[in-house]
């Protein structure tokens, strides 16, 4: 009698730790992009040049603007990032919410805060 071939429903230890060293090298790149962002902002704060009213004062403000838009992107990065670290501890990783189902491992490694799996993230469409 045939057997049929069990289904894996999670990514074994190795595989996690595999995954949490993929985030990990991501996580520092993120913070290492946060904290430039972050002294940029501060350096125009202090720069009394930066403080000029006139017709270059709007370009100051969109820069700042922009810097401070990347910057907040980038804190939702590292939040997505950590929060998937949580989920390797608690051996939650790689399982897509919507169907249950193992996301792949090609999926992972290229969005490795991914929580859904290709075909539901299409359906969200």
């Amino acid at each position: 009698m045939a057997r049929k071939k069990r289904e894996k429903n999670r990514y074994n230890a190795k595989e996690l730790k595999e995954f949490e060293s993929i985030i990990d090298k991501k996580l520092e790149v993120a913070k290492e992009q946060l904290q430039f962002y972050l002294n940029q902002l501060g350096e125009m704060a202090d720069n009394p040049d930066s403080k000029v009213k006139g017709l270059d004062d709007g370009l100051g403000s969109l820069q700042n603007e922009q810097i401070t838009t990347l910057a907040g992107r980038l804190q939702k990065h590292i939040q997505h990032l950590e929060n998937a670290k949580i989920r390797i501890k608690n051996k939650a990783y790689g399982i897509c919410r919507v169907t249950g189902k193992l996301i792949s491992k090609e999926r992972l490694k290229a969005v490795p805060h991914a929580t859904l799996s290709i075909e539901a993230k299409q359906k969200q469409r």
